[in-house]
């Protein structure tokens, strides 16, 4: 069975990282850093902007910044068409 990571990168997905800086709702002066990462779709990122929407409605803590980085893991040029095959002894 192929993973569902394997065909959402066949797909065109690529490891998204954001780094997300909030204020503690007890102490709104303090950053706090969580780190999300997950495949996703760039420029656009809907997995990200569907994350950041659930955060500001049930999480408490407001946002202060995001930092995006993303790389796509598997790229067109990687894949090669095999032609024939040559055993060595």
């Amino acid at each position: 069975m192929v993973s569902k990571d394997f065909i959402r990168q066949m797909e065109g997905y690529g490891l998204t990282t954001a780094k997300i800086l909030y204020r503690m709702p007890d102490h709104p002066t303090f950053l706090q850093t969580y780190i999300w990462q997950e495949y996703d779709l760039a420029p656009r990122f809907p997995v990200l902007i569907d994350f950041l929407e659930f955060w500001k409605r049930e999480l408490a803590g407001p946002l202060h910044s995001v930092t995006i980085t993303h790389a796509q893991l598997i790229r067109p040029a990687e894949f090669r068409a095999v032609q024939g095959e040559i055993n060595i002894h």
